[in-house]
């Protein structure tokens, strides 16, 4: 016996006849000269009509399909599903994942009357052949949700639907072990547990072993010589369940819409980013004039291994292009540059070329492939920065006037974002040429994609339309589907969901500015849940432009604190250079460092001040350890918050399951107070961690070891924990399993 899905309209072939739309006209026969229709529902208020076959009995001809009398399509099939995710504008745009990620797929489903239902979700490769198949459990009682994770294992243009089902098992279990211990209805439930039970074992979809245990359990359902509780227990022992979930006995199948998942390489949704200006490191000041040497390519390069070591993987450039003189800025975002001042990277632009050239201080493309293939050789990937905008002395200001703002005194518009003015800086204007000023942005990224740039840090993507992300993303991903592109878009939701949406990777996010418990519980709430099918935060804990008040006055704790929740709630984050250094000094009434590198060269001692023991280098070694030894930190989704008894205590957890069937479950609780010491008592969600029974003592405790300090416990569903922030404001326990 085979399990035959249906769509709405049709008729189980094994079983007697059902009219599952509506009620049946009794005057007019089903014609027989075509088969019938179905209704295949998306659970999202769309449907469309697909041919099937004409159902057959299990002997005998064809059966005439029965039509509905109500005209046009339906929304609903035999079984409603609905608001199924995760779908990203009713399916317009794809969901995201990347190779290996645990996907939460959800439905809701349900059926009238009280037989039993199970939902399933079944997962196709981009050859549109069945990869996966998760039944889905109930979330909670009475509501209808239906959960389960699916995981694609290769890069691809994958889809997944829902399927609803009659779960014949179920259904007569549940009966059964009601009426048996109530004596009603007693042979009538063993008969019928042992009738469904020799169909499946006809079924030659299951494998024999399973087939046999079926055929077991009917012979023992209907022996008479036995107890009705001895043969009730050989039709729902573990082993009869355990090949009833391999593949679960069922019918009258509704399947939802396919419904689209992009999966993409790792490292679009996994990694942990280092950033440092070239011009840096390796920059010489001379002690008698003041003047400074550029540091280049070249000498860039030799502070690879350093960042490698950390344990990072990819190394972020600032804007590496030639820097305009017109406005440039001095130090400290002063109006008035001295000339030996370098001005900033994100005014683009000289007459050494523009967005296509390197600043001749760095160096050559040679150069440049050069620094690419020293960070390969080292396991790190290359990303720069595309910013879209130049400087007043950009050659496209003098060729392509028509690509800015020009405003009613003849001058070109220079960027604002009041009370703050950027005069060094002309921002692009896509209407008035748009297709010419987009063709020459997409021949600039393929220019760098040609020298090995794999990942692009967009900056300020939200001063752009959105289409032409689209458009572009959507270009680049046809030819190079292996370019990712990180959104710098601090900026209202609607436009950081529709960048994320248009194709982008990645994005930063308010991560910096959420700093209580309160404040990182809702975030982590968002970016793991309500919006994690279109968008991938990577948690920088620092930027050059960004130095929050935590990170000002709370000193080493704040430091540490702020990496490990970084590094442990999202699969990707990234730091700036100088976090190591707990460089926390900012410029008077902003909240951006003193003596920003934005606008200046910078000397760091990074071998000194780790031999000094004031570097945070070796802790964030240590939590890059960690994040690359236990692939549940590796997923966005699975992240479970656990409450506490302290409003400065945050605790929560992420588990996952690996292909090969064992589990890997990380604890995470931090102290969000870096001033002081704070007592508390953490509340688990054990089911959350999915703990074997054999894990846990007489005293319903199990073990977990503390990655950062080397200590265990005996931890339960709840726990005392006390972080002091200058000891160590974090635990981060792995269950020992």
């Amino acid at each position: 016996m085979k399990c035959v899905a249906l769509r709405a309209g049709e008729l189980h072939p094994t079983r007697r006849l059902i009219p599952t739309l509506t009620t049946l006209a009794p005057t007019s026969p089903p014609s027989q000269s075509a088969p019938p229709r179905a209704i295949v529902t998306d659970g999202q208020g769309a449907s469309r009509e697909k041919t099937r076959p004409t159902p057959r009995t299990a002997k005998g001809p064809p059966v005439p399909a029965l039509e509905p009398t109500i005209p046009g399509k339906l929304r609903f099939g035999r079984f409603p599903i609905t608001d199924v995710s995760p779908v990203v504008e009713g399916g317009a745009f794809p969901a995201k994942a990347v190779v290996g990620e645990g996907i939460d797929v959800g439905a809701t489903a349900f059926r009238e009357g009280h037989d039993a239902l199970g939902v399933s979700a079944v997962l196709y490769s981009p050859r549109g052949k069945e990869k996966q198949r998760v039944r889905l459990s109930e979330l909670g009682t009475g509501l209808d949700r239906w959960h389960g994770v699916l995981t694609p294992t290769k890069e691809g243009a994958w889809t997944f639907t829902i399927e609803a089902w009659h779960d014949r098992y179920g259904t007569w279990h549940h009966n059964a072990a009601i009426k048996i211990p109530a004596g009603i209805d007693v042979e009538l439930m063993l008969a019928e547990g042992a009738a469904l039970l020799a169909e499946a074992a006809d079924d030659d979809a299951r494998t024999d072993a399973d087939r046999g245990t079926f055929r077991a359990a009917s012979y023992a359902l209907a022996d008479a010589s036995h107890s009705a509780e001895e043969r009730f227990a050989a039709g729902e022992s573990e082993v009869v369940r355990a090949a009833v979930d391999r593949l679960p006995i069922r019918d009258l199948v509704t399947e939802s819409e396919h419904f689209p998942l992009l999966v993409e390489r790792e490292r679009a949704g996994r990694g942990a980013w280092y950033e440092f200006f070239p011009r840096s490191e390796g920059a010489v000041r001379n002690v008698e004039t003041g003047e400074w040497t550029s540091g280049t390519l070249r000498t860039a390069a030799e502070r690879l291994p350093g960042v490698a070591e950390m344990g990072f993987d990819v190394i972020y450039l600032p804007p590496i292009h030639p820097i305009g003189r017109a406005f440039r800025k001095g130090p400290n975002n002063t109006l008035n540059a001295g000339p030996g001042d370098p001005g900033s990277p994100w005014a683009i632009g000289a007459a050494e070329g523009g967005h296509d050239a390197i600043h001749p201080d760095l160096g050559t493309f040679g150069d440049f492939d050069a620094f690419v293939s020293r960070a390969e050789e080292l396991g790190l990937e290359v990303a720069i920065d595309l910013a879209l905008q130049a400087s007043p002395d950009h050659p496209w200001v003098r060729t392509h006037p028509e690509w800015f703002t020009k405003r009613v005194d003849g001058s070109i518009a220079y960027a604002e974002n009041p009370p703050k003015k950027y005069q060094d800086i002309y921002p692009l204007n896509f209407d008035n040429d748009p297709e010419g000023l987009s063709r020459e942005i997409l021949r600039i990224v393929n220019l760098w994609i040609d020298h090995g740039v794999k990942i692009f840090r967009v900056d300020n993507p939200h001063t752009k339309p959105v289409w032409f992300w689209e458009w572009l993303l959507g270009r680049v991903a046809k030819k190079n589907p292996e370019v990712v592109f990180l959104a710098e878009a601090f900026t209202r939701p609607a436009m950081m969901k529709a960048l994320g949406r248009a194709g982008f990777q990645q994005s930063y996010s308010y991560f910096t500015w959420r700093n209580t418990r309160e404040e990182l519980e809702e975030f982590l709430t968002m970016i793991s849940k309500e919006w994690a099918a279109f968008y991938r935060p990577n948690l920088f804990v620092n930027t050059p432009d960004i130095l929050t008040e935590y990170l000002q006055f709370g000193g080493k704790p704040a430091f540490k604190a702020r990496a490990v929740l970084a590094s442990t709630a999202s699969p990707l984050w990234g730091v700036y250079a100088g976090y190591e250094l707990i460089e926390h000094v900012a410029r008077p009434g902003a909240e951006e460092y003193i003596d920003n590198e934005k606008y200046e060269y910078k000397q760091r001692d990074w071998a000194g001040e780790e031999a000094a023991g004031r570097s945070l280098a070796p802790y964030i070694t240590r939590l890059n350890e960690i994040r690359r030894a236990h692939p549940a930190l590796m997923d966005l989704q699975n992240l479970t918050l656990h409450s506490s008894t302290d409003d400065s205590t945050v605790v929560y957890s992420k588990h996952k399951v690996l292909p090969d069937g064992t589990k890997d479950t990380i604890i995470v609780v931090v102290n969000v107070d870096p001033h002081s010491a704070r007592e508390s008592t953490v509340n688990l969600d054990l089911a959350a961690l999915d703990l074997e029974p054999e894990l846990f003592d007489l005293e319903g405790r199990f073990r977990v070891d503390d990655l950062l300090s080397g200590q265990s416990w005996q931890w339960g569903e709840h726990n005392y924990v006390r972080l002091d922030a200058h000891v160590e404001p974090a635990h981060v326990l792995h269950v020992r399993r």
